[in-house]
């Protein structure tokens, strides 16, 4: 089973405390650091090396970098007061068309980081009762607050970390 149907399948509790922002949003600024510590010290051969039809390590980092303007997008939904956050392309186009394997790996990890900065910036601004605004989430279709989904973002961020490390181990492990 790919590690997006995987992820498609999880389902959430969110019912701990709007008051978790800090430490949440702690966890997305520090993605970008942990997902270059990770893919740096990786030779190009199994950064780009693919099984089938599933992504490499360099694509699941750049699927990362994909998903920044959908999280943005839903900050605007939850200041907008929308019932529905806008939904995610569930086939992931943007990541097949991108051909992430044909770019340099510091491009996506410097664009990583400079959208991701762009999130926290806009989150660290928000007054606290903001993280408490609800949206119904199209494919969970349950109401979630905006402390909610920097968590699903952050949960989503360690999806794909813990991909590429089964990836490097299982590459690592075959020679």
């Amino acid at each position: 089973m790919s590690s997006e149907s995987k992820w498609t399948r999880r389902r959430f509790d969110f019912t701990f405390p709007v008051e978790l922002y800090p430490e949440i949003l702690e966890r997305l600024r520090g993605t970008p650091d942990r997902l270059e510590a990770r893919l740096r010290p990786i030779p190009d051969s199994l950064l780009l090396r693919k099984e089938g039809d599933n992504w490499s390590i360099q694509e699941h980092a750049g699927h990362l970098l994909d998903l920044e303007p959908l999280a943005m997008g839903r900050l605007d939904d939850f200041e907008s007061g929308v019932a529905v956050l806008r939904p995610a392309d569930m086939e992931n186009s943007k990541t097949y068309e991108a051909r992430h394997n044909e770019k340099q790996l510091d491009t996506i990890l410097k664009t990583f980081r400079s959208e991701r900065a762009r999130i926290v910036e806009r989150l660290e601004g928000w007054p606290q009762e903001r993280f408490s605004l609800t949206a119904i989430h199209p494919r969970l279709n349950i109401t979630m607050r905006a402390v909610d989904l920097m968590f699903f973002h952050a949960e989503h961020d360690d999806n794909h970390m813990a991909r590429i490390t089964a990836l490097l181990n299982a590459a690592t492990i075959g020679n």
